[in-house]
């Protein structure tokens, strides 16, 4: 099953009052393992940059001046998520820009039925939990250290593997085994056990020494089993 993990950068938090987007970042997942497929683009907002989004993604105006439109890369950005299913954190944010983005280009909008929400997941998952792409990190033991401001597609890769791990985590690689097995591959598993050392069986037969003083044992006894 394909299935694209996404995040976006905006102007600011709400698109019906004038904010844009200006950053889209996508991973591609099959069968929830990253096939190393990605989209990444940038976008002239056609707007200011408020210095308190800047401060959350560092992409100022400047920086964006001479970046495509979101329409003339409308595009490339449908064909790349086509029709699979879209996951992203906190997705009704993510979709409600996008959709924005996609009605002002005159373009139909993405349904809400493909929306997957890592929020509502791991919410389910871990009631009373801190729910931020960190505080998740922090969970799963995920390396975020090389984050030190919000980027779309940083984030779309971080989430995608938070994702996985709220959906099944490392058991998804038992079903994988399984799957290579079936069409004939050899999955080897991740410890070889060591070779053993074939000995030869020792001898069990008692000696004459030993059956002598059996029979003497046994001679002190009245009517012994053994003697019958």
């Amino acid at each position: 099953m394909r299935e694209i993990v996404f995040d976006t950068e905006t102007t600011g938090l709400d698109p019906r009052s004038g904010d844009r987007l200006v950053e889209i970042g996508c991973v591609e997942l099959i069968n929830r393992v990253p096939t190393g497929q990605t989209f990444h683009a940038y976008f002239n907002p056609e707007r200011d940059m408020p210095a308190g989004a800047e401060a959350v993604h560092g992409l100022s105006s400047a920086f964006l001046m001479d970046k495509p439109l979101f329409r003339d890369t409308v595009g490339a950005v449908l064909d790349f998520i086509a029709d699979s299913p879209l996951v992203a954190h906190n997705a009704s944010f993510d979709f409600g820009f996008l959709n924005a983005e996609l009605a002002l280009c005159e373009r139909e909008a993405v349904c809400m039925t493909r929306m997957i929400d890592t929020v509502a997941l791991a919410r389910k998952r871990h009631p009373g939990a801190k729910l931020s792409l960190d505080a998740l990190c922090t969970r799963y033991g995920i390396d975020r250290s090389h984050r030190v401001k919000h980027g779309a597609l940083l984030d779309a890769e971080l989430l995608a593997q938070v994702y996985v791990e709220l959906t099944g985590g490392r058991q998804i690689g038992l079903a994988l085994a399984a799957e290579t097995a079936s069409v004939g591959i050899v999955a080897m598993p991740r410890h070889m056990p060591a070779a053993r050392v074939r000995r030869e069986p020792r001898p069990h037969a008692a000696s004459p020494e030993e059956l002598a003083r059996h029979q003497a044992f046994i001679a002190k006894m009245a009517s012994p089993l053994w003697g019958s």
